[in-house]
C-alpha cells in the first residue's frame, strides 16, 4: 500500500510542474478503522471507516496555496494542481515560505526499529466487542454502577510524503484501545469517569477487565462530591490532567505564537521558566509510542532536543517557516494534513521525574485539592493568566478527605510553573510523560 501512495504523490508533484509550479510537496494518507461499541448491556454500533486523501502544496514566487480530494482519478490529479497554482497566483507574497534545501533533508531512516505499527493486522470485530463486554461487565461488578458505556477499537493509518526537493518518505501507525465510562448515584445526585488504555501492538494493550473496574472505582470515588472553601491552598494536579501545565509552556513556546508575539513566554528565552534540575525533553524517537516520527512534516531529520534544559527555556518550536521568520533554524517539528501547510508542534514530550509518590505529595500538601479532571479553560497565551474549572478530592492534614467539585483554579502559568514540584508516576507508555505536580498557594474558588 505505501508504493501506491508513493505513487500517487510522484504523480501530483508531475502534475504541479506541468500546472507550473516552481516547487511543490504532496502528502497521500490512507486510514482505516473499526470500532465497538457497548452500552446498557447491549451492542449499540459498530462502525468501520476508510479513508484515502490526497494533499497538494504548489510554490511561486513566496506564494503559496493547499488543496486536497480524496479521488485519485488522473484527471483529478490534473484538476488539483491546476487549482492549486491559481490558487497560489492569487496569494499574498510570504518570503518564509519554501521547501526545504536538499542538505536539510532526512535520509537513511530505521522506520522498522520504531515499532510503529503491528503487524499483527486487524482484529476480528468479534475481539473488539469482547474486550468492550469485558470492561462493561468489569465495571458493573462494583457495587453501586448504574451503567456503563465501552468501546473497543482500532485504527491503522499509512503515509507517504514527497517533494520537488527530492525528499520521499512514509510509514505507517496502528492503534488498538480499550475504553469505559461508569456511572453511579447516591441521593447527592449522579457521577461519571472514565479509564482508557491503547498501545500500538495488540499484546501490549492492558486487560480490559483491569479498565473497566478502574473507570468504576473512579466514578464511585467521586459520589459526594461538594465545593471546597475559597482561599489560597496547595493544588496536586494528578498525573491524568498535569500533562496539560505542560502542554500551555509548550504551546507559549511554539515558533508560531513566538512569531505572531503572542505568547506569555516570547521574551523569555535563555531564562528560567521551571525550578532548577527540571527539563522538558523532545524525543520523536521513542520504540512502540505514538508520538514518535523518523522526519517531521516538511521532511527534516528529527532528533532528541531539549526544550528546557535545568529550569532554562532553550529553544522555541519551529518549522522552516517560523525559523526564517525568527531568522533561526528549523528544529525538525514541522506538522501537517492534507489540507494546510505545515505548522510547528512537538512530539514525544517527558517532563524530569521528581523523587516523591503522588502519597507522599499529598502527604506534603498538608490541606489542599487534588485535583483529578479539569472543566473549561479560560487561558490568556498572551499573559499567561489561567483559570479552569476543576473537580478531585480534599486534602486535609495529608490525607485525602472527601470528593470535590464546582470549584475553580487560578494563576498565572508563568508563576505556576516557576514553583512545580514533580512526582515520580508518570506512566511510561505515553507519548507525553508527565507526572502529578505539586503546586503552592494557588487561588481557589469554591462556596
Amino acid at each position: 500500500m505505501t508504493d501506491r501512495l508513493q505513487s500517487l504523490t510522484a504523480a501530483l508533484l508531475d502534475a504541479a510542474r506541468r500546472a507550473g509550479a516552481e516547487s511543490a510537496d504532496a502528502l497521500a494518507v490512507q486510514g482505516a478503522a473499526v470500532s465497538v461499541d457497548i452500552r446498557a448491556g447491549k451492542l449499540e454500533q459498530v462502525e468501520r471507516s476508510e479513508e484515502l486523501e490526497l494533499g497538494l502544496r504548489v510554490l511561486i514566487g513566496g506564494r503559496q496555496a493547499c488543496v486536497s480530494v480524496s479521488d485519485t482519478s488522473a484527471r483529478t490529479l490534473e484538476d488539483m494542481a491546476q487549482r492549486a497554482v491559481a490558487m497560489a497566483r492569487e496569494a499574498p507574497v510570504d518570503p518564509s515560505v519554501g521547501l526545504a534545501e536538499a542538505g536539510q533533508l532526512a535520509h537513511g531512516w530505521d522506520i522498522a526499529a520504531l515499532e510503529l505499527c503491528d503487524p499483527t493486522g486487524e482484529p476480528a470485530a468479534a475481539a473488539l466487542e469482547a474486550d468492550a463486554r469485558a470492561a462493561e461487565a468489569a465495571a458493573l461488578a462494583q457495587a453501586g454502577i448504574t451503567q456503563v458505556e465501552a468501546s473497543g477499537s482500532y485504527s491503522t493509518r499509512r503515509m507517504h510524503l514527497a517533494a520537488s526537493n527530492g525528499f520521499s518518505g512514509g510509514y505507517a501507525r496502528s492503534s488498538r484501545s480499550v475504553s469505559a465510562v461508569a456511572f453511579c448515584a447516591n441521593a447527592d445526585g449522579m457521577e461519571r469517569d472514565h479509564a482508557g488504555e491503547a498501545r500500538i501492538f495488540q499484546t501490549d494493550l492492558p486487560s480490559a477487565t483491569d479498565v473497566g473496574t478502574l473507570a468504576a472505582e473512579r466514578a464511585l470515588a467521586r459520589l459526594g462530591g461538594r465545593k471546597p472553601a475559597t482561599g489560597s491552598y496547595p493544588v496536586l494536579f494528578d498525573e491524568r490532567i498535569a500533562s496539560s501545565l505542560i502542554g500551555h509552556l509548550l504551546s507559549a513556546v511554539n515558533g508560531a505564537a513566538i512569531a505572531r508575539g503572542a505568547s506569555w513566554l516570547r521574551d523569555a528565552l535563555g531564562q528560567q521558566v521551571l525550578p532548577s534540575g527540571l527539563s522538558v525533553i523532545e524525543d520523536p524517537m521513542r520504540r512502540r509510542i505514538s508520538g514518535s516520527r523518523p522526519f517531521d512534516g516538511e521532511g527534516l531529520p528529527t532528533a532528541r532536543r531539549a526544550i528546557v534544559q535545568d529550569g532554562i527555556l532553550t529553544g522555541w518550536t519551529l518549522d522552516l517557516a517560523t525559523a526564517r521568520k525568527l531568522g533561526m533554524a528549523s528544529t525538525a517539528n514541522a506538522s501537517r494534513g492534507t489540507a494546510s501547510p505545515p505548522t510547528p508542534s512537538t512530539s514525544n514530550i517527558d517532563l524530569t521525574p521528581g523523587s516523591f509518590s503522588r502519597a507522599d505529595l499529598i502527604g506534603q500538601m498538608g490541606t489542599g485539592l487534588l485535583v483529578t479532571s479539569l472543566i473549561g479553560s479560560a487561558i490568556n497565551g498572551t499573559t499567561g493568566d489561567y483559570s479552569r474549572g476543576a473537580a478531585g478530592f480534599w486534602v486535609e492534614n495529608g490525607q485525602i478527605s472527601h470528593p470535590v467539585n464546582e470549584c475553580t483554579i487560578a494563576g498565572n502559568l508563568r508563576d505556576m510553573l516557576l514553583r512545580i514540584i514533580p512526582a515520580n508516576d508518570a506512566r511510561a507508555h505515553l507519548s507525553t510523560r508527565v507526572p502529578s505536580l505539586l503546586l503552592e498557594g494557588m487561588t481557589l474558588a469554591g462556596t
